[in-house]
């Protein structure tokens, strides 16, 4: 049986093949567009999975869309008649949009499909599970749990934001919901556009501002009285009322007033760009620690409604894997599972699973880790398509014949303080690289962060770079009592490897605090002391995996520097040429392809006239 799973139309478009109910491809329109959270019907990645299993679209048994659009167009309505006559704009703008991608959509998507190849409509079966239910369906039917507490928990669906499930076997029943528009997602979203981040896509940024904030201060515990006793009434189960008097994206075309925040904090939005100041830090402490109380009461009342031991998370708020390390550290659960996909982009995968195991009735088979194949579902390049790379832009490069004799060479150029492209084997599924399409460094090197984010990435000198260390050295490194091989948990680094603080480090200015050296790994330590971990298991990326262990023989570090090949607001490199054009912008000094070496004064004078500031919109 194939089933093609599609999210789109929102953000991150994506497209997931089942055959017989295994995963063998998935991919994010973006990779292929090279449009940042491209939102567009997802045809490339769509003709990537076919091309995959050598299909036609009328090989497929049905095709599964994430959400139902009616509901959604439903609650589009009562919104606008609730909050009538405000929205009014608002209203005239969207609905010509809503009627034609909601109420028309299975013409669109048959019109779309006609793109690909000769698709005889009305044969092959359209499936419209509920949003949620997509989330859902994401992270139980990957997980390695016969019996599990699914929590999903993003900005809006049709109009549940927030969602409690128990899956048991192949079954999933829905026990409780949180409706629009109350909605932890767009709480935390509202925070990111007032500390001038995009919504939908800075979210991460503002949770790695955060720990800049300084803990138990008076600014920060006002803040929190204030979101709590101004925008948001929480309840025992986690259930949320936000006062909308102080929000505006039920019908406006903004998150917030932003006058009536301005009050409430004491300082204006702050614009895109412009410097980050301690109480921007402040304030973004004081909504993660909100937003993590929220998620533990929620995820407490999990507990109650399934008894289950597990639990499985989904959705975009799943991806805030500092509140996912708290949850871990509480020890409600004894396992947490989090699709790697968390956001919309895993709604194609979970679409394509609920309409397998729940529409056509079919038996689940459960894998010892998961059955996401290390989220490594995307295209891979043979060495003829690299060589032929080279030869378009007249590259030099080094091949070896022996990918054994290639990682030791790798690991010593990366112990000698350089910074490499990693582009091996098949794209990385969801938003974080796990050691295929990756930019490495030495986790040791003082400036390695500096480097990279001002050099290389060309983004906010605050943002914090993940490890990726050896699965068996986890614990050696990190206070952190499980595998997080998708670089979704945060754990503080051991305190055998920390360096004394300064007396006045929380009175030093918020970027000299930044460069203080605060232990022997100092590029991966964050500067609350802990670490976005990625632990690498030799069963799903043995390539990366013997990389990291011959840094190891050189060093006696099990632990390397990870991040998205990419300049700050393209999307993840997919294909050689995208790998081999930004090596070619930024100032990375090496770049491996599969077994071919590319050294940076080695490769011809780069005369395109193309700009990756102009082509990429920030992000």
């Amino acid at each position: 049986m194939n089933i093609l799973g599609i999210s789109a139309y929102y953000h991150d478009s994506a497209a997931a093949l089942l055959v017989d109910g295994k995963i063998v491809a998935a991919a994010q329109e973006e990779r292929f567009t090279r449009i940042k959270q491209d939102a567009s019907f997802p045809l490339n990645a769509i003709r990537f999975c076919l091309h995959h299993e050598a299909l036609s679209i009328n090989e497929i048994d049905c095709i599964v869309f994430y959400d139902k659009p009616f509901l959604k167009f439903e609650r589009l309505l009562e919104t606008y008649y609730g909050f009538a006559p405000k929205g009014i704009a608002s209203f005239v703008t969207a609905i010509p949009v809503w009627i034609k991608e909601k109420v028309f959509l299975k013409k669109i998507l048959n019109d779309e499909f006609s793109k690909i190849e000769g698709f005889k409509k009305g044969q092959i079966k359209f499936l419209f599970p509920e949003h949620h239910l997509s989330h859902a369906a994401s992270a139980f039917y990957v997980s390695p749990y016969k019996d599990a507490a699914i929590l999903t928990i993003d900005g809006v669906g049709e109009w549940a934001t927030a969602s409690i499930s128990h899956g048991v076997d192949k079954t999933i029943s829905i026990k409780k919901e949180m409706h629009f528009p109350h909605s932890l997602g767009l709480l935390y979203s509202a925070f990111t556009y007032y500390l001038g981040f995009k919504v939908n896509s800075g979210e991460y940024k503002l949770m790695g501002l955060a720990p800049y904030g300084i803990p138990d201060s008076i600014q920060v515990e006002n803040y929190i009285e204030t979101i709590k006793s101004k925008l948001v009434t929480i309840n025992s189960d986690g259930s949320i009322w936000l006062n909308q008097k102080y929000f505006n994206y039920s019908t406006g075309l903004r998150m917030v007033h932003d006058s009536k925040w301005e009050k409430l904090f004491g300082f204006k939005k702050r614009e895109t760009e412009s410097n980050i100041e301690q109480h921007h830090s402040n304030l973004a402490l004081a909504i993660q620690c909100v937003t993590e109380e929220i998620l533990m009461l929620m995820a407490t009342e999990a507990k109650r409604l399934t008894g289950s031991s597990n639990l499985c998370l989904a959705g975009g708020v799943a991806l805030n894997c500092v509140a996912n390390g708290k949850l871990l550290q509480s020890k409600l659960f004894d396992h947490i599972f989090i699709q790697p996909a968390a956001g919309d982009a895993g709604g194609a995968i979970g679409a394509a699973l609920a309409a397998y195991h729940i529409f056509h009735n079919n038996e689940r088979t459960i894998s010892q880790m998961d059955s996401m194949s290390g989220a490594y579902l995307g295209p891979q390049y043979s060495d003829s398509e690299i060589e032929h790379t080279a030869k378009k832009f007249k590259a030099k490069y080094t091949y070896f014949n022996n990918f054994e004799v290639l990682t030791p060479e790798v690991a010593k150029i990366i112990a000698e303080g350089n910074v490499v492209g990693w582009f091996q084997g098949r794209m990385e599924f969801g938003p974080r690289a796990l050691g295929n399409r990756s930019i490495l460094g030495d986790a040791r090197n003082t400036e390695m962060q500096r480097k990279l984010n001002l050099k290389i990435k060309y983004r906010e000198g605050f943002r914090p770079f993940a490890p990726s260390v050896l699965a068996e050295d986890n614990k050696e490194y990190f206070q952190l009592d499980a595998d997080s091989p998708y670089m979704l948990l945060v754990a503080n680094v051991q305190p055998k490897y920390l360096n004394p603080l300064p007396t006045n480090y929380f009175e030093l200015p918020l970027m000299e605090r930044l460069y203080v050296n605060r232990s022997q790994i100092p590029s991966i330590t964050h500067i609350d002391l802990s670490a976005r971990i990625q632990t690498v298991h030799s069963e799903t990326n043995y390539p990366y995996w013997k990389l990291i262990s011959e840094f190891k023989k050189l060093t006696g570090f099990g632990v390397i520097v990870n991040t998205s090949f990419n300049v700050r607001g393209e999307p993840i490199v997919c294909t050689p040429t995208d790998a081999y054009r930004c090596f070619m912008r930024t100032e990375m000094d090496y770049l491996v392809m599969g077994n071919f070496l590319f050294k940076k004064e080695d490769q011809p004078e780069w005369t395109s006239k193309d700009n990756w500031k102009e082509e990429f919109k920030l992000d």
